[in-house]
């Protein structure tokens, strides 16, 4: 018998260490390392990182080494040494754009060439789960097992971490309840909760649509300053209203409303990226130099969700290629696209040209 955390819950305590600033220790083929969040990162840890044996280095995405112009030997991240006098807002001008256009020079940056970065990519997977800045200081150990005892501290094994950071938590129905909207009277609100401690994701069931025929569906990314605010920045609160009415409309329906905010990077980078759109860069722009990809998020969710509720095909209501693409790849049969142009405006006409000229939008 043992009450000790498998992988999949060390993971959890090791994304909350991170966004609190404490180090977790990561090990693999023979090496181990002891790694920090760049963004959550302290002077009076700096120092300690500071007074270790090995080189540490701060690991970035190459997304963000291509704005800095510094080398990613290792492809997807580059494993930048740490200047002999490292400060902490010299790392954490590294890690955030945000003073980019101020600071332009950041270099040179020296990149290491040496050695396998296996850790330094779980590193940045990790951080990037935890909604944390793509970057993180990667300090090798010699002792790992005795240092993360004599710490406290959380130790993952990547190899056995890596499978679970690809792939799509489970998710387990908590509850339904029924939940007349104003758009559509007939909804019943469904909770699904993921087993890695993540965000749980909700459906929203419009009517009783019929199992043994394609629904009309909606995969709808959470979306604070929309949904709730009424931002004007994008188009995601017209588009959930516009959608949610159709159903009323049709009498039937399934909106999956997935908490992956900000394309999946989180409301903190998200408030990033428009800080860094407001500077004149573009959406896609934008993401790219803080270290993400286009769109981080990941719509498998949404696939299980109908799954687990029994539908198999979909009329999807997107203007998005990609959901269409990663729902047939995991089995859902997408028999017809509905467009859903909704909600243009003077301040994110910008925005919604980008999302048709570098993401492939159909607008």
């Amino acid at each position: 018998m043992s009450f000790a955390p498998d992988i999949i819950e060390r993971l959890a305590r090791a994304r909350a260490d991170l966004r609190m600033g404490v180090p977790i220790v990561l090990t693999g083929s023979g090496k181990a390392a002891l790694v920090f969040s760049a963004e959550t990162l302290n002077v009076d840890r700096l120092a300690d990182i500071q007074s270790l044996d090995g080189k540490p280095v701060l690991t970035i995405t190459a997304r963000r080494a291509e704005t800095l112009k510094a080398r990613a030997y290792d492809g997807d991240v580059s494993r930048v040494v740490l200047p002999a006098d490292v400060s902490l807002a010299w790392i954490q001008g590294i890690a955030d754009p945000a003073d980019d256009l101020k600071s332009p020079m950041k270099g040179p940056l020296l990149s290491e060439r040496d050695g396998t970065a296996d850790l330094h990519r779980a590193a940045i997977k990790i951080a990037k789960s935890a909604q944390l800045l793509p970057a993180a200081i990667v300090a090798p150990l010699e002792d790992a097992a005795q240092f993360s005892l004599d710490n406290g501290l959380t130790v993952i094994p990547v190899d056995l971490a890596s499978p679970h950071l690809a792939a799509t938590s489970p998710l387990n129905s908590v509850v339904h309840a029924r939940l007349p909207m104003s758009l559509a009277e007939a909804g019943r609100l469904h909770i699904f909760r993921p087993e890695d401690g993540g965000e749980e994701h909700y459906a929203i069931e419009v009517g009783r649509p019929p199992r043994d025929k394609p629904v009309l569906a909606r995969l709808h990314s959470a979306c604070f300053t929309g949904d709730v605010l009424g931002s004007l920045k994008c188009d995601c609160g017209p588009q959930l209203h516009g959608a949610l009415a159709q159903m009323g409309s049709e009498g039937a329906g399934i909106l999956l409303y997935l908490n992956q905010e900000g394309r999946g990077i989180g409301l903190a980078n998200k408030m990033r990226a428009y800080s860094l759109q407001d500077q004149g860069f573009d959406t896609v722009e934008a993401n790219h130099r803080l270290g993400f990809e286009d769109d981080e998020r990941d719509f498998r969710i949404g696939s299980n969700i109908l799954k687990e509720m029994g539908f198999s095909a979909v009329r999807l209501l997107t203007n998005n290629p990609r959901k269409i693409a990663m729902m047939e790849s995991t089995g859902i049969d997408v028999a017809e696209r509905v467009p859903l142009k909704v909600g243009e405006n003077a301040h994110n006409a910008a925005y919604l040209a980008t999302k048709a000229n570098k993401s492939g939008h159909l607008l």
